[in-house]
Order: C-alpha cells, then structure tokens, then sequence
C-alpha cells in the first residue's frame, strides 16, 4: 500500500485527488497511512522500515512527518432524518477539533477562529461556523505550522447516500457543499485526499 505516497506525490501538482473505490477496499486503511506517513505530530520511520516507501530516502526525507494533516471521516454521519444525521456530523467535527486542541493556545492563531473552534467543540457552533469549520480549522493549522496542511477525507460521499435513501438529501447536500469550501481556493491547503465508493 505505500506505492499510493509514492503515486500521489507524483502527481503533486493535483490540488485534490480523488480516490473511489468499493466497500470494504481498504479506502480507510489508506488514508490512515497517508495520514501517518505525513503528519507532523509524529514520527513514523519505525512503521514504514523496511516496507517499499522506505527505499526512497530522498522522498522520506522531504515528506514524512513533516507536514500538518487534518484527518476525518464521514462514514458514522446517519440519522433517521436530517437532525439527527446533522447531530452526527457535529460530532465528527467536534473529534476532530479534539485532536487539535493545541490551536486554542497557539500565539500564532488569533482570537476569533478560537472562538468558534471552541463552539464548535461545546456542540453550539452555528450552521454557517460548522460548514466553514474545515476551511477554518486548515488555516488555523498553517498559521501554526507555518506551512501548508494535507487535508484528508475519508468517506465524504457517505453523508450524501444516507441522506437520499432517508429523505433528507437537500438539506445535508447543503451542509456538505459548506464542508467542501475548504477544497477549493484554499491558500492553506498542501494537497487533499478524498475518498469515496464508485
């Protein structure tokens, strides 16, 4: 699987891949290795020795762990209707905030993304907050890191899905549409990873 760092990077000059696969493929698996392999809060060289990526030593040297990666998954966002689906999306959000908490003491982010990366961790972040929040959230990471974020996202078609077959694809088509803003003309991105089924 460690061929997919070496094919991504590659193609470098692509702002999004997009990579669709059916169930049960191994989309996760893969984006949790990307996720690994780049993240700058780690360090992976233990878990990719020996393995094929580790040959090349020039592309380790550039990439891994060496850049911010905000990393998640759409695949528990389900409700019986919109509210309850819109619940489980929040907490999504809310995780990945969780895992970034450091961005509320960081010098370099000012005040007001804070505030909202606080409601949004409180469950009382508006809708238009909540659909901004991973374009928030990736500048939030660059102004900290000082570089460009890797913005991993895995599932993001299963929101869609469950909505169609439970009545409620307008409204979270919506939602969805906010959340993807962070993809497009986003100054703070590296790249993005996106995985969906076929």
């Amino acid at each position: 699987k460690t061929g997919l760092i070496e094919e991504l990077l590659e193609n470098e000059t692509a702002e999004v891949t997009l990579i669709t696969r059916p169930r049960r493929f191994g989309k996760t698996m893969g984006m949790s290795m990307l996720a690994n392999f780049f993240d700058i809060r780690k360090d992976s060289k233990a878990m990719f020795a020996g393995l094929e990526i580790s040959k090349n030593a020039a592309l380790c040297k550039e990439w891994m762990n060496q850049w911010p990666v905000l990393f998640l998954s759409f695949r528990r966002v389900d409700g019986l209707n919109f509210q309850g689906a819109y619940g489980m999306l929040q907490a999504t959000i809310t995780d990945v905030c969780e895992n970034h908490l450091y961005l509320l003491d960081s010098p370099q982010v000012s005040a007001y993304p804070k505030e909202v990366m606080d409601r949004l961790l409180r469950g009382t972040a508006s809708e238009k907050e909540t659909k901004g929040s991973l374009l928030m959230l990736t500048k939030m990471m660059e102004a900290h890191y000082g570089k460009p974020v890797i913005l991993l996202l895995d599932e993001y078609d299963v929101p869609i899905a469950k909505a169609s077959a439970k009545g409620y694809y307008a409204e979270m088509l919506d939602v969805v549409k906010g959340l993807m803003q962070a993809l497009k003309d986003n100054d703070a991105l590296r790249f993005a990873v996106v995985t969906g089924c076929l």
